[in-house]
């Protein structure tokens, strides 16, 4: 008896952590993460590509992160130290570097550096590396060779495939108790440099092959949805339903692209399946983003780009997000396109620079983001003064709030500059305008040193709002004709502390010019709560 009963006991265990291990829930029009059942908002940082590849080098990295009041690191992990000889693998870094987080109170999200980083195939283990028969390289249009594994190679897959199963097993053993990993990005920005395509002769056969039934299904299937990039492309030929590529789609760089990119997707969403049927946990693929009158194969081609999202939809279902990677300046162009087709947000890697700040309070409340996480988190000497670390402060406070509100309409997010130096927002009977805090001309900042401002609006009744931001002045005004003027009753300042409001100053009288507007100065990070009435 005492034995069926353990037996009995450890099946109880496994199927509650099954049930609880992290996974993404909808609520409302939002998709959160949720960790041990709750909802849970990454304030995030990645590390530098080489610095979770030494143990000494991370040591002191854990109190910087602390400082900048993250909650999740985002590390590589590295196909060559994981399996330095085929078959051998070596959890030191892996396992160390989750202790280390649960000690310290974070959480993790893994980065597979696999068969691909940054397009490049180098963190490849050598064993891979100096065996191009066995596991062939992609090639150019003149037959010389890349430091790019083919994608049309069953090898490189399954050794790749293997190799991440194999990762997610053990993280599984050591972790699902604790949830400290909660979730995983599969390769790293994948794209096909300096051309668009491969010309193997594998990929030639298939280029010149039909193309398959699978993805045309889907878009006829989806027809009227598809992002228009994509449907423009495939109308020009007329919309055909079978052929070749170049039949069904024409000749060119473009359809050089969608082919390079369903191949890409059906591997990464194999090595994503293999990983998942150890440990199900989230699974995203990141996107080096490419720019306006860039040709493929000039950026990296064929990656989880915006006007590919179809592509990776439809061949790689084991992918829950397609994340874009910012290194440019249009934020919001690239999160708009990035939120269609029900693609939630989650920012897994952006130049780490003073505007983060402002860009984290908009992703998170304009666009119910997932996550934020800026890039080389560890390379600042001032970590408690990056503009990014005051705004996780005010994020943190707010987090449970955020969650409640995320998906229901009444959470909104402005980012401001010396360009759009205003945004109006809808609020019930009530129209919010968010202004940069250099517009009132009080501060004498030249314009040009103004930086980015935002914030985050939640409405949490008819004539109430948390207020919470840097940089941003907030004017009201009413739809409601039988009382068409918006007035302040009472603003004040404050913080959450263990998630209940501690009021600080009534701040009805200078600081929101005797009830004229709601101000949070730049240079600072602040929250406040807000009642409005209406009069004649």
């Amino acid at each position: 008896m005492r034995i069926l009963f353990n037996i009995l006991l450890i099946l109880l265990v496994l199927t509650c952590q099954a049930q609880n291990h992290p996974q993404l829930k909808k609520q409302g029009t939002a998709v959160q993460l949720t960790v041990k059942g709750k909802p849970f908002l990454v304030l995030g940082g990645e590390l530098g590509n080489s610095s979770a590849s030494s143990l000494p080098y991370m040591k002191d990295i854990w109190a910087t992160v602390k400082q900048m009041h993250l909650n999740t690191v985002l590390t590589p992990v590295y196909w060559e130290l994981l399996e330095p000889a085929e078959g051998k693998f070596d959890f030191t870094l892996v396992d160390s570097i989750i202790y280390q987080a649960r000690r310290h109170d974070l959480h993790l999200v893994l980065l597979w550096f696999g068969a691909w980083k940054n397009s490049m195939s180098c963190y490849a283990p050598a064993w891979v590396k100096k065996d191009q028969q066995r596991f062939p390289r992609a090639q150019k249009q003149d037959g010389s060779g890349l430091e790019i594994l083919s994608a049309f190679s069953h090898n490189n897959l399954t050794a790749d495939a293997k190799a991440f199963r194999i990762l997610m097993k053990h993280v599984h053993e050591i972790d699902a108790a604790y949830s400290t990993v909660i979730m995983v990005q599969v390769e790293n920005e994948i794209g096909m440099l300096t051309e668009a395509r491969e010309h193997t002769a594998a990929a030639d056969a298939a280029f010149n092959d039909q193309v398959p039934a699978a993805l045309l299904d889907h878009l006829n299937k989806h027809k009227e949805e598809i992002v228009p990039e994509l449907k423009q492309h495939w109308g020009a030929n007329g919309y055909l339903t079978k052929g070749t590529w170049e039949q069904v789609f024409g000749k060119g760089l473009a359809t050089d692209e969608l082919f390079q990119a369903w191949y890409y997707t059906t591997y990464t969403n194999t090595v994503a399946r293999e990983g998942k049927a150890e440990y199900p946990l989230p699974m995203f693929v990141n996107t080096a983003l490419n720019y306006k009158n860039v040709k493929p194969g000039e950026y990296p081609s064929a990656g989880p780009l915006p006007h590919l999202m179809d592509i990776w939809q439809a061949a790689a279902p084991a992918i829950d997000i397609l994340s874009p990677d910012f290194y440019n300046p249009y934020f919001k162009h690239y999160n708009d396109l990035y939120t269609r087709r029900n693609n939630p947000l989650f920012i897994p890697e952006i130049r780490f620079e003073p505007s983060d700040g402002a860009k984290a309070f908009y992703a998170i409340g304009h666009y119910n983001g997932i996550g934020f996480s800026p890039f080389s988190i560890e390379s600042t000497d001032k970590p408690a003064e990056e503009p990014v670390a005051k705004s996780y402060e005010v994020l943190r406070q707010l987090t449970p709030v955020i969650l409640a509100y995320q998906g229901t309409g009444k959470i909104d997010g402005a980012l401001l500059d010396t360009t759009n130096t205003k945004q109006d927002i809808p609020a019930g009977k009530y129209v919010l305008s968010v202004a940069h805090d250099g517009t009132l001309g009080w501060s004498g900042i030249p314009r040009a040193q103004w930086g980015e401002a935002g914030g985050i609006i939640i409405q949490t009744g008819e004539d109430e709002f948390i207020v919470a931001g840097t940089g941003i002045v907030i004017t009201f005004a009413t739809t409601d004709k039988t009382t068409p003027i918006a007035g302040i009753l009472q603003a004040d300042e404050g913080e959450y502390v263990n998630g209940e409001w501690a009021a600080g100053r009534r701040l009805n009288g200078d600081q929101t010019h005797q009830g004229r507007h709601i101000r949070i100065p730049m240079g600072t990070w602040g929250i406040q709560r807000v009642k409005l009435y209406r009069y004649k």
